[in-house]
């Protein structure tokens, strides 16, 4: 499926952990060694929040490997919050409004995973989107639709609920009118002053997610970046964290549909 990071604490380059660690994201992109997909080359964002309150986005729909612009930007910027994500498509195409991360306002959100059985019941899960939302459906994944859905069970006043609930909402629709396996969720999402994430399946092989505290922030990731394993703190699935610059909170996902463990 896909691959991401994102960081929160002092401001640090990008590239620090896109491309300079022994298994940085773009590394990952072409050689992941945990899960479904070891190639993740159906394009690549990048999220990250400066002196706005809104990230700013730069996706393109290269492989992250061979993107010149991704190496400049990534060399220059420095950022206190970032996301990135590298993707492998579950179905839909290769277009930059497929690409994550997405964003509202000063929410950005980034998915790995699927609702089994999506084509079959698309439009009708584009209905569960608020009409005042809709304007925001650039792309056809339920990764966004699955975001979409979350802001409008109020992801701005209850990130993890609301996140929870549209993820059993589009659970419920994949089991009725999907197929198996009906979710598989590990996701990344932040207001510009913190980060959450969340891992969750209707079966046993939710997509892997880690944290690492480090001296002067937390790294959240799809598998780890380096060999000190110990460092690595595996996301459980029924999980979710909440991740400021000082601490990381853990609570429970309810989405009364997950298998844990």
């Amino acid at each position: 499926m896909c691959r991401y990071l994102a960081w929160i604490g002092a401001p640090r380059f990008l590239d620090e952990l896109i491309l300079e660690q022994s298994r940085s994201l773009v590394e990952q992109s072409r050689n992941a060694l945990i899960g479904k997909t070891p190639i993740n080359a159906d394009g690549f964002g990048l999220a990250w929040y400066a002196e706005r309150s809104t990230p700013c986005i730069y996706k393109d729909t290269h492989p992250a490997w061979a993107d010149a612009n991704l190496k400049q930007l990534a060399h220059h910027i420095r950022s206190r919050l970032f996301l990135a994500h590298v993707r492998a498509s579950t179905g839909t195409a290769t277009s930059r409004n497929n690409c994550h991360p997405f964003a509202v306002d000063n929410w950005c959100f980034m998915h790995n995973g699927q609702a089994g059985g999506h084509d079959r019941f698309r439009q009708a899960l584009d209905a569960k989107i608020p009409s005042d939302l809709y304007a925001f459906r650039f792309g056809a994944t339920e990764s966004e639709a699955i975001f979409l859905i979350a802001l409008g069970h109020g992801l701005k006043t209850d990130p993890i609920s609301a996140m929870a609930r549209a993820v059993r909402d589009v659970q419920e629709m994949a089991e009725t009118r999907g197929a198996a396996p009906f979710m598989r969720f590990a996701a990344c999402w932040s207001d510009g002053n913190r980060l959450f994430a969340a891992r969750s399946a209707s079966d046993r092989f939710a997509p892997s997610l880690f944290v690492r505290t480090c001296r002067n922030g937390h790294i959240i990731s799809s598998e780890p970046l380096d060999d000190e394993r110990n460092a690595w703190i595996e996301i459980k699935a029924g999980e979710a964290i909440e991740v400021t610059r000082w601490a990381v909170i853990q609570h429970e996902f309810k989405t009364n549909c997950c298998i844990t463990g």
